[in-house]
């Protein structure tokens, strides 16, 4: 499906603060649904898409990945990084889960590079508990309005 600009949630609801970047997209959308139903807009949830995400990337000039992860820094705390961020994942945040965003990325545009979207960013919220469950942990639940703000800064940016 062909769109102007992509945003993909990606996590796994049942790790605890791994399903952040899913729930961040939620939340964007119920707070910001003028936004979310552009028509040049396309929105993704993605549990756990590994290699499947460049299938949801087709199409899309940009794209926005909201995804949980790991650097180190306060869980809860909300990262945006850009696509230079993402292509040398040693030096910024990695995915909260094995195979990740990055990897993926770096696997799409090695493979298939006229298919990826010429801009990429994520919002990133970081994990503190990846236990089995549901329930995200207080300073990730409460960062998901921040989350939903950077998501709709950036989709502003792109839509300047």
């Amino acid at each position: 499906m062909t769109s102007d600009l992509v945003v993909i949630g990606i996590g796994q609801t049942l790790r605890g603060d791994d399903g952040a970047g899913l729930a961040a997209v939620k939340t964007w959308q119920q707070s910001y649904p003028d936004s979310a139903r552009r028509s040049n807009l396309r929105v993704e949830l993605a549990e756990l898409p590994g290699i499947g995400l460049l299938s949801l990337l087709e199409g899309a000039q940009t794209a926005i990945l909201v995804d949980a992860v790991r650097s180190g820094a306060l869980p809860g705390t909300v990262h945006l990084l850009s696509e230079a961020d993402l292509s040398n994942p040693l030096a910024g945040s990695a995915t909260a889960h094995g195979w990740g965003v990055a990897e993926t990325l770096a696997l799409g545009w090695q493979l298939t590079p006229r298919q990826m979207p010429g801009s990429i960013r994520l919002v990133g919220i970081e994990a503190g508990d990846l236990g089995m469950g549901e329930m995200l942990s207080p300073p990730v639940a409460a960062a998901l309005n921040l989350a939903a703000n950077q998501i709709e800064q950036a989709i502003c940016q792109v839509m300047a």
